[in-house]
């Protein structure tokens, strides 16, 4: 296939699910991919010949997690993505909040934490390694609200509505690098609001619920500014390759509303996964509360019924 001075494909056939879903793809992301799914799986084995268990539900979520990384960026969508504003947006959108969601089911840390093991008193392995980059003062200030929550809204409009995006799309570099970067804002993002994994933020679960929302609104008002625009509004994809029947307008107007859809995927798979926590959580605190009443003979209540009886007797009296 013939490519541009960018690195870009010059012309593509119309594009169609089956074209999209073929492989091309990046070397680097299948090779993180794998080597991902690799690790993963290692650990869980080792755990398990531990004699130790480990949920299949976060082993699949990690597996999808993987699974969609390699779909947005190690197939023809990739290819695609750098011609069609739509196809790219839709890149965008799994790669920054659907894969960091299921990324994060699978509790990567907790289940690194347990199967790597202790170096011994006195010496640093990479399991105390990762202990202290999860309470260390540069983990405590990239997981913090005031941090994540403007980086999530700045890599719209400061890289979308910027010369910087035309820049790194000029390069299969600079197209890299900014996959990457949408990747781990995403992970970053979705981390301290998810809490399965072991990190220095750990709000209540309302306010997981409003920092997951504070985010979502700037997405839909993005999208909706790219449909309502009059003109193109990012220069790579001003002209579309005429193969592909599509306006560079048209074009714009369905990547505006796939991200203003798409918002709204994630927050809905997150809000499900924080209300079951939640009851799990309250489950949990009712049977510590069930234990500690069984250990002490019920002295609450015992306590209760003797205040009870003590406004009895004084009534009688």
């Amino acid at each position: 296939m013939d490519h541009d001075g960018h690195g870009m494909p010059a012309d593509l056939p119309p594009f169609t699910l089956a074209r999209g879903l073929e492989f091309t793809g990046e070397p680097f992301f299948l090779t993180g991919c794998l080597l991902a799914l690799v690790l993963y799986a290692v650990a869980v084995v080792r755990l398990r010949r531990r004699g130790d268990g480990w949920p299949v539900g976060r082993t699949v979520a990690w597996a999808l997690g993987v699974l969609t990384v390699a779909l947005a960026m190690c197939t023809g969508l990739n290819e695609y993505g750098m011609v069609l504003f739509s196809v790219h947006m839709v890149q965008h959108m799994i790669i920054s909040m659907l894969s960091p969601i299921l990324l994060l089911l699978g509790a990567p840390v907790t289940l690194a934490l347990r199967a790597l093991p202790a170096a011994g008193r006195g010496r640093k392995g990479p399991r105390e390694l990762l202990t202290a980059l999860l309470h260390s003062r540069w983990m405590r200030v990239v997981t913090h609200p005031a941090f994540t929550i403007p980086l999530f809204i700045a890599s719209l409009y400061a890289l979308y509505f910027t010369p910087l995006f035309d820049f790194l799309m000029g390069s299969q570099p600079g197209h890299l690098a900014m996959m990457v970067h949408f990747l781990l804002v995403g992970l970053v993002f979705f981390w301290p609001i998810m809490g399965v994994d072991p990190g220095p933020h750990r709000p209540g679960y309302v306010m997981r619920m409003l920092e997951l929302f504070s985010g979502m609104p700037f997405h839909a008002f993005f999208g909706i500014a790219l449909m309502m625009a009059s003109e193109p509004m990012i220069a790579t994809y001003a002209d579309p390759p005429a193969s592909l029947q599509v306006s560079a307008l048209s074009d714009q107007t369905a990547a505006g509303g796939i991200a203003w859809a798409f918002s709204e995927i994630p927050s809905v798979l997150v809000l499900i996964a924080l209300v079951f926590q939640w009851h799990k959580s309250e489950e949990r605190q009712a049977r510590r509360q069930d234990r500690a009443a069984d250990r002490d003979g019920d002295r609450e209540l015992q306590a209760y019924n003797a205040y009870l009886a003590s406004l009895e007797a004084r009534q009688q009296r």
